[in-house]
Order: C-alpha cells, then structure tokens, then sequence
C-alpha cells in the first residue's frame, strides 16, 4: 500500500471515530443521571425538612441499580433508622413506585403477601419514592424516623423537588 492511500485511510479512520465519538457523549448527556452532587443536596434537604419539623430521621438515597448512593443520619437519629431508610429507597426504586402504596396492597390483597419477603432488602412501609427523570427510574429516596409515614413522606417530596423529579407524588 503506498503512503498516500495510507495516510487517506488514516484519516478517515480518524475523522469516523471523532464524529462517532462526539454522537455518543451526546447520546450520554442526554440520558438522565443522578449525580451525587445532586443525590447528596437532595438528601441534605429532605433531612433539613425533617429536623425543621423536629423528627430525627435517616434519610438514603440509592441509584437506578439500587445501590446506596448517599445516606445522612441526623443528630440523635436511632440506629435503625439507617436501615429502614436504605430499604425504603431500594424498595421504591426496585418497585417503581412509592413504598406506602405496595404497603396498603399487600394488607387489601392477602394474595400479595409474600411480595414483602421478595428479598431482605425490601421494605414496605411508606416513606420510600422512585426518583424518575426524563420519563426513566434513576434511583430511589427513603426517609425512615419520623414519628409517621406521612412525616417521612413530605421530607422525601422535599427532596424530589430539589431533584426536578418527574413525579413528587402530591
């Protein structure tokens, strides 16, 4: 192959990669991402919410995978509302919906029961929401401490809204 036919060759190869290169950073900015920037915010937020209410709570935020992507424990929070916190929100998330919906299904529908012991990760208890933009499920919030579900549920709607989320489940 002579110099010339190669260095045609060379940059063709070249100038497909960049114009390929350039399509998929653009296809991947515009798929929605739940930074931890905005994950940790949102999660300061829905905690603040809640202290301004005077109720100590957890609060967690997991991704689309359901994997813990922020936890805050506030001052004088139980011990176990760590757990219930990240459960609620790998519970939403892996659901698709809020947590205190699924809660009031299985007691209306003894036949779903046993969606409750799908995993041990799963808790149904309200306080849990999908966090959805741009129309997909990127993660999940839970809120677990507040003296009631509805407590924990204004401290998450909270965060949603910092978030922009789709839905904010008023």
């Amino acid at each position: 192959m002579n110099i010339k036919k190669f260095q045609w060759m060379a940059c063709l190869v070249i100038l497909f990669s960049l114009f390929s290169h350039a399509a998929f950073s653009k296809q991947q900015s515009t798929r929605p991402i739940l930074t931890t920037e905005l994950a940790a915010k949102a999660a300061m937020v829905a905690l603040k919410q809640c202290e301004s209410s005077g109720f100590k709570v957890s609060v967690a935020i997991v991704d689309k995978a359901g994997l813990l992507k922020v936890q805050l424990k506030a001052d004088g929070a139980g011990p176990h509302t760590l757990d219930s916190s990240r459960r609620k929100a790998y519970t939403a998330n892996s659901l698709r919906g809020p947590t205190q919906k699924f809660a009031e299904l299985i007691v209306n529908d003894p036949d779903l029961h046993s969606l409750a012991h799908m995993n041990q990760h799963i808790l149904l208890l309200g306080g849990g929401f999908p966090i959805k933009m741009g129309g997909k499920v990127v993660g999940g919030i839970g809120v677990g401490g507040a003296p009631g579900i509805k407590f924990d549920e204004k401290c998450a709607r909270e965060a949603l809204k910092t978030l922009e989320a789709d839905e904010l489940f008023e």
